[in-house]
């Protein structure tokens, strides 16, 4: 089966400084794959030329079996895309969007009129269709950018910050529309800034195959599997140890030391062992851990 996504050696230079540097990884027809990494990292201006906004300066890149330098036009085909920045039509109504869209799209009539009321009614915006967007809340704009994208029935959806700014209860019902996609088979790639959310949408409950978690800094993709593969590679125990003033490194500092261990018994195992315990705990290791561990920040 060929991959929904492929990027071989992939490079961009701007003014002679590679912001992606050498990047490889698939992503299989019906997977969900999470792209992480602090500001800076590169991962924006991978999806940049993975959604054909901006040609790699090395490398091949395929996008649903798509060139996306030679073959763009039938590789935007295959894509819809959920940017960060609202980006309807806030003079127009909700159906109005959909509407433009469907026609830029070239979508005839009657079919077009049929696909807009079933988006419409699985973002539960039916009810909306004729209300102006600047009308609309935070949530309810994002959801109408998902309508938008899955109109032309793309093979693969890209989501930049989906749920930023939004209140908890809309972020979940945004997590519950993508995981019904993925679990319909489309290709999901989302980049995020928030670690629960990641391992919502990846972790393998409710799912046959859990997501992949990539993981950028400085360019370079420096971690890539499932959330489970990751835990094991790192440590699935974890000892945290309170550091004292003299021992932490300034105002900004971390005040925790993270101990890894293989499992949790061994790390608790480790804290028996220690004849002062005091400022130390044992639990589970976590997405947030392993990301902080490999790169040395947190997210933004």
């Amino acid at each position: 089966m060929t991959a929904a996504v492929l990027l071989e050696n992939i490079y961009k230079f701007y003014n002679q400084v590679p912001v992606v540097n050498d990047v490889s990884f698939t992503i299989e027809t019906g997977e969900i794959f999470a792209l992480l990494g602090p500001n800076g990292a590169g991962k924006s201006t991978t999806i940049r030329m993975l959604t054909t906004l901006t040609k790699p300066s090395q490398g091949r890149i395929k996008v649903g079996g798509y060139d996306i330098v030679s073959q763009s036009m039938l590789a935007k085909q295959c894509i819809g895309v959920v940017l960060q920045q609202i980006s309807v039509d806030r003079d127009l109504t909700v159906w109005e969007n959909m509407e433009l869209h469907g026609r830029l799209h070239h979508i005839a009539n009657p079919q077009r009129q049929l696909k807009i009321n079933q988006w419409l009614e699985y973002v539960e915006l039916a009810d909306r269709r004729n209300d102006l967007v600047k009308t609309l809340s935070g949530g309810m704009k994002r959801r109408l950018q998902i309508a938008r994208a899955l109109l032309h029935q793309p093979q693969i959806l890209f989501l930049d910050e989906p749920t930023v700014g939004l209140d908890p209860q809309t972020r979940r019902r945004l997590w519950e529309i993508i995981r019904d996609l993925n679990k319909q088979g489309m290709t999901i790639l989302l980049t995020t800034h928030y670690m629960d959310e990641v391992e919502y949408l990846c972790d393998a409950f409710g799912s046959d195959k859990p997501g992949r978690i990539g993981i950028m800094d400085s360019g370079k993709l420096i971690s890539l599997g499932t959330l489970q593969q990751l835990r094991s590679a790192h440590g699935e125990g974890l000892v945290m140890k309170q550091l004292g003033v003299n021992e932490a490194e300034g105002d900004g500092a971390r005040r925790w030391e993270y101990l890894f261990f293989p499992t949790l018994e061994q790390a608790n195992i480790y804290l028996e062992q220690q004849p002062n315990k005091t400022g130390m705990m044992v639990r589970p290791s976590n997405l947030e851990d392993i990301f902080v561990e490999l790169t040395g920040r947190q997210l933004d």
